[in-house]
């Protein structure tokens, strides 16, 4: 098929790639514009942008959708469907008529729960069992289009965003290919209107950690966050991220650390921090973070003053 691939990030590139490798024909590559990073803040293409140009792929990368010229030019590649993951524009109406087969969305939940753009995080935040990917045939609404094909998979214990992340991404892979492979079979099934659910854009103000919080609101604000932001707290009046936690034994005043070995206590039951980064440092697990940073048994974290 004739395919125009819009996506930015890192999550976006198996998906490129599985396409390239099932003998689709990539006419069109669109993702966001450059943008400056490093030290020198020098533009920096996105992760789908320089993966698109290893693959020699045309890349297009336009600030906006909404113009009689780029709707246009898009019109013109002739596609046969459009495949959208993690793009980050809006699609205007006649963008997302071009194509033959109209725009189909790789969705990282299952639809209609998790609608919006953080459906990873606010599905490990709020406890679910398990996570999925939908591809939904896109129409003007958020995330409102019916579902063509749909596939769970459990979230872990200690699973992390970045693990289960990488694991949705690669199963929208499998999952767009065997779509496009069926696309004369499938029938699209309306979302239900019960169980719909907003996953609202990461604020950094969520990163926190109140300890007086329950063990499994923090073991799950730390695991959901991870890698970014990155739930944080204050250690010996440093401000230090927490990437990996696990539900653990133990008791007491929240915020006191209850062994060697960074359990610390919260308003019901305990946490373990297993992995942990100082500003300007890499991440660590928490043997090697408490070599260089010592915390006590009896030590109480989360006060800035230490």
């Amino acid at each position: 098929m004739r395919v125009i691939f819009m996506g930015t990030p890192e999550f976006s590139v198996p998906v490129l790639d599985a396409l390239v490798q099932s003998g689709h024909e990539i006419v069109a590559v669109y993702c966001q514009p450059p943008r400056r990073a490093g030290r020198g803040k020098k533009d920096r293409p996105t992760p789908v942008h320089a993966r698109a140009e290893a693959l020699g792929l045309p890349v297009r990368h336009p600030t906006s959708l909404k113009s009689p010229e780029e709707q246009e030019a898009f019109a013109e590649l002739k596609a046969d469907v459009a495949v959208v993951v993690a793009y980050g524009l809006i699609l205007p109406q006649p963008i997302l008529d071009a194509p033959r087969h109209g725009c189909l969305n790789i969705h990282a939940s299952l639809l209609p729960r998790w609608r919006g753009a953080a459906p990873i995080h606010r599905a490990i935040m709020a406890g679910d069992a398990e996570a999925g990917i939908c591809i939904m045939q896109m129409e003007a609404g958020l995330d409102t289009g019916p579902v063509l094909l749909r596939r769970a998979t459990p979230i872990g214990g200690d699973e992390t965003t970045d693990a289960l992340h990488d694991r949705l991404s690669q199963m929208g892979a499998d999952l767009i290919v065997e779509a496009l492979a069926r696309l004369d079979t499938l029938t699209p099934q309306p979302q239900p209107d019960e169980g719909v659910t907003y996953a609202d854009k990461i604020d950094k103000a969520e990163a926190r950690v109140n300890w007086t919080r329950s063990a499994e609101e923090i073991d799950r604000q730390i695991r959901g966050l991870s890698p970014f932001p990155g739930a944080w707290t204050w250690i010996d009046g440093a401000r230090v991220k927490l990437l990996g936690s696990r539900l653990a034994h133990g008791a007491g005043t929240p915020g006191t650390v209850l062994d060697d070995a960074l359990t610390v206590a919260c308003g019901s039951g305990a946490v373990k921090l297993t992995r942990l980064q100082r500003a300007g440092k890499g991440a660590q697990d928490a043997e090697s973070f408490l070599r260089g940073c010592p915390v006590p048994e009896g030590a109480v974290i989360g006060r800035e003053e230490g």
